[in-house]
C-alpha cells in the first residue's frame, strides 16, 4: 500500500466537501456526505436517519437486533441491559492481562528482531482478550478471525454461512453457560435484566457477533494504522518514547487521521434535506467519517498529524446512541501496546523493502492487510519527560508537505 493511495483518497474527500458534499451515486445506489457536520447529523439523528433494515418479508438475523443496527427505543433498552456486563470495570480489569499478552506476544520474536504488526501482535491480541472477555475458547481465534474479516468486508465474501456457522456456535455457548454459570461477560448477559426482562437468544447472539467482530477489528486496524502513521512520521515514536503522557492525544490523531472506519451505512425514515439535496424515505446513505475528520470547517490543518491537538472531535468511534461501547477497550490496548513497545524497543521500522497491500478500498474498514517491521531492542529505559522545545508535535503529512513546497 503506497502513500499515493491514501492521499488520492484525501484529495477526492477534499474535492467532494468542496463540490458535492452531498450527492447521490447511481452506480451505488445510495447518498454519499462527507462534510462533518453533516456525518455528524447522519450518525447521531436516529429519527431522520435509522439503523435499522426493513423486517417485512425478511427473517430477521443476530446482527439485525444488534446495537449497531436498532434505534432507540430498542437500542436503548438492549444498550441498558448490555452495559450493566460490559463495565468500565470490566475494562480496567483487563489491564493487567491486556500488558502481560504485550508482553508475551513481542517475546515470541525477540530473536529474529522482526515481526507482523497485524498478524503477530494486533490480531491475536484483541481477539485473545475479547474472548476472554466472552468467555468463549481462545484456541478458537482463526476461526474467530476468518468470521470477523468476513462480516466486516475486510477479506471477500466466500459464498460460506458464516452467519450460521457464528450463530450455532455462540447458541452451543449460551446453552452451556444456562446449565453453568461462569465469571464471564456470557454468563453476566444472560443475567442481566431491566424491569424484569432478559436479553432475548436473538439479542444476545447478535451482542456476541459484533462484540466479537468489533472487539477485534476495528482495534487491530487502530494498531495497524498507528504504525502507518509512524511510518510517515518517523520522528513520531522518538517523541512518543520521550513522553508517554502524549500517546493518548497521538492515539485520537491516528483515530483522526486514519481512522479504521472508511464510512458508515444509515438508511433514510422520512424524507429530508441535507447540505442542500433532498433525501427520499428509504434511500441509503453512506457517512464518509474519513473525509469528516479532515474537514477544514472543524480540524484547522486537517492534512497535518498533531498529537497535541485540542479538541479532536473526530468521529472513528461513531456519535450520539451508536457511540462505540467498545472504544475503552479499543483506546486502552492500544496505549498498552504502545507503552510496551517503546519501552522494550530503541528503533521501530517498517522492513525495508516490503510493500504494503491495502484492505479493500470499496470497503467500510481502511488500513493495511499487514505491515511488517523490523526492531532493536532497547539496552536502557527511555526516559519519560520531554527535552525543552519539544512540547508542541504536529507533522505534515506526505501530500501537505507537497502541497506547501515552492514546485508546488
Amino acid at each position: 500500500m503506497q502513500n499515493d493511495t491514501y492521499f488520492s483518497s484525501l484529495a477526492w474527500y477534499r474535492h467532494m466537501r468542496e463540490h458535492a458534499p452531498v450527492t447521490y451515486s447511481e452506480q451505488h445506489q445510495q447518498w454519499m456526505v462527507f462534510r462533518y457536520d453533516d456525518v455528524k447529523r447522519v450518525l447521531s439523528d436516529y429519527e431522520t436517519f435509522s439503523s435499522e433494515v426493513e423486517s417485512e418479508g425478511h427473517t430477521l438475523t443476530p446482527m439485525d437486533v444488534s446495537l449497531v443496527a436498532l434505534d432507540p427505543p430498542c437500542h436503548r433498552h438492549l444498550r441498558a441491559l448490555v452495559t450493566q456486563a460490559f463495565t468500565p470495570r470490566t475494562v480496567t480489569q483487563a489491564t493487567a492481562r491486556i500488558e502481560q499478552l504485550v508482553k508475551d506476544l513481542l517475546e515470541k520474536h525477540m530473536g529474529r528482531g522482526e515481526m507482523d504488526i497485524i498478524d503477530d501482535l494486533a490480531y491475536p491480541l484483541t481477539v485473545t482478550i475479547i474472548a476472554e472477555i466472552l468467555g468463549v475458547p481462545v484456541s478458537d481465534q482463526e476461526r474467530f478471525r476468518h468470521w470477523s474479516d468476513l462480516l466486516a468486508g475486510v477479506t471477500p465474501f466466500d459464498g460460506s454461512d458464516f452467519t450460521g456457522e457464528m450463530s450455532v456456535y455462540f447458541s452451543r455457548l449460551l446453552d452451556e453457560r444456562r446449565r453453568e454459570p461462569r465469571e464471564d461477560l456470557i454468563s453476566s448477559l444472560l443475567a442481566a435484566q431491566v424491569g424484569g426482562e432478559h436479553l432475548s437468544t436473538l439479542e444476545l447472539l447478535g451482542f456476541c457477533i459484533l462484540l466479537l467482530v468489533a472487539g477485534n477489528v476495528t482495534t487491530t486496524h487502530l494498531l495497524g494504522n498507528a504504525f502507518l502513521c509512524f511510518d510517515e512520521f518517523p520522528r513520531l515514536l522518538e517523541v512518543l518514547a520521550r513522553d508517554g503522557t502524549l500517546l493518548p492525544g497521538a492515539i485520537e490523531e491516528v483515530l483522526r487521521y486514519r481512522s479504521p472506519l472508511r464510512f458508515m451505512f444509515r438508511v433514510a425514515k422520512k424524507d429530508t434535506h441535507l447540505g442542500g439535496q433532498s433525501i427520499h424515505a428509504g434511500q441509503w446513505i453512506s457517512a464518509y467519517i474519513a473525509s469528516a475528520n479532515h474537514d477544514e470547517a472543524v480540524f484547522s490543518h486537517p492534512e497535518r498529524f498533531d498529537i497535541t491537538r485540542t479538541p479532536n472531535p473526530n468521529l472513528s468511534f461513531g456519535h450520539g446512541v451508536h457511540y462505540c461501547l467498545g472504544a475503552p477497550l479499543a483506546r486502552l490496548e492500544t496505549r498498552i501496546v504502545l507503552e510496551v513497545m517503546l519501552r522494550r524497543f530503541s528503533s521501530i521500522q517498517r522492513r525495508p523493502g516490503s510493500m504494503l497491500e491495502p484492505l479493500d478500498p470499496q470497503g467500510f474498514m481502511q488500513g493495511a492487510k499487514h505491515f511488517p517491521i523490523v526492531f532493536t531492542e532497547s539496552r536502557a529505559v527511555h526516559p519519560r519527560s520531554l527535552h525543552a522545545g519539544m512540547n508542541r508535535r504536529s507533522f505534515k503529512s506526505g501530500e501537505e508537505r507537497e502541497m506547501q513546497s515552492p514546485k508546488a
